[in-house]
């Protein structure tokens, strides 16, 4: 197979906009456009300002008045 023409690649996962800026993203910083943004979206979990929002179900069953 040394036929020396350059073959088309096909890329692994469709290309996405950056979930930060909506620019499209870069294979080494993926889902991410550039390392900025990588390093935006993990300074924004590690401070706590991504959560995942709780119901009064799931309130009350942490509090141990759930269905028991």
């Amino acid at each position: 197979m040394a036929g020396g023409g350059e073959g088309n690649v096909t890329p692994l996962r469709p290309a996405r906009p950056c979930p930060e800026c909506g620019r499209p993203s870069a294979r080494d910083t993926y889902p991410f456009c550039s390392k900025r943004c990588k390093d935006v979206d993990l300074n924004r979990w590690l401070s706590g300002s991504y959560a995942i929002p709780v119901t009064e179900a799931e309130e009350n069953t942490q509090d141990g008045e759930g269905g028991k």
